[in-house]
């Protein structure tokens, strides 16, 4: 008996050799990810060297462009019938998309056309032009009036920045959804960090969850250069971050 899930992907190699852990295993700072998650990386990272479905500057060629690496990761589940297979998932968007056939779905897209985020946007860009033609004048009353405008755009930029939390509601493993706002709000944070709800981990968990699959290890890694961070290296493993999913992970893995 085979999983129906899309997104299940099966080992290559036997399993037989290698102890399959009863409950959920997360890897932590300076330790090293369950074999299993080692075995799922290592076809996942084949997967990327050698598929041409897609294309994305990761700095391992010698593409012009901005570099632009990437935390992907894995998590080894246990379907209905007891098979043993892992799921796939980036961090944010990759090759300019949200869907990919490898990978889970994000938790909410926000790339859909002529959604509140793509008409929010739009009116941004309307008040910021509209601000850089007073601006360009410079008159008093210009500056009363771009003054007015900068207090308009802020209050539509938060509105705006909230609406998208609102979107994000988080499984755990009974069934209980919350939002950003109320992960954050009970982890004392004032606001939730920009991109929370864009991490690989999160983006697996809430798969699994919704489609009864028991999770049992997982870890992500880097691929690519990273310009930005000389903490991110090519193939390196690391653990969910803190600041953006140790309070949603606290949420789905209550218990």
């Amino acid at each position: 008996m085979t999983t129906t899930s899309p997104f299940f992907i099966s080992f290559s190699k036997s399993l037989e050799d290698v102890i399959i852990p009863t409950q959920l295993t997360l890897m932590q700072s300076d330790e090293k990810p369950h074999p299993l998650c080692v075995l799922a990386a290592e076809e996942l990272q084949n997967y990327l060297q050698n598929q041409n479905e897609w294309q994305h500057n990761f700095g391992l060629a010698d593409d012009k462009g901005t570099v632009i690496g990437k935390m992907f990761g894995v998590l080894v589940v246990q379907n209905a019938a007891k098979e043993i297979g892992y799921l796939a998932a980036f961090s944010g968007k990759l090759a300019g998309s949200n869907s990919h056939t490898k990978f889970v779905p994000p938790i909410f897209d926000l790339l859909t056309e002529n959604s509140f985020l793509n008409k929010g946007m739009e009116e941004l860009t309307l008040m910021n032009q509209e601000i850089k033609k007073l601006k360009d004048l410079e008159s008093f009353a210009n500056k009363e009036l771009t003054n007015q405008l900068k207090v308009k755009r802020k209050q539509h930029s938060i509105a705006l920045q909230n609406e998208i939390f609102n979107h994000y509601h988080f499984l755990n493993e009974t069934g209980e959804a919350k939002s950003l706002i109320d992960i954050f709000a009970t982890a004392g944070y004032k606001n939730p960090p920009a991109g929370a709800g864009e991490c690989a981990g999160p983006k697996l968990l809430q798969y699994a969850f919704q489609h009864q699959l028991k999770p049992l290890a997982l870890t992500e890694f880097w691929w690519g250069l990273s310009p930005k961070s000389a903490t991110w290296k090519h193939k390196q493993f690391y653990p969910c971050c803190k600041e953006k999913c140790e309070p949603i992970l606290a949420h789905m893995l209550r218990g």
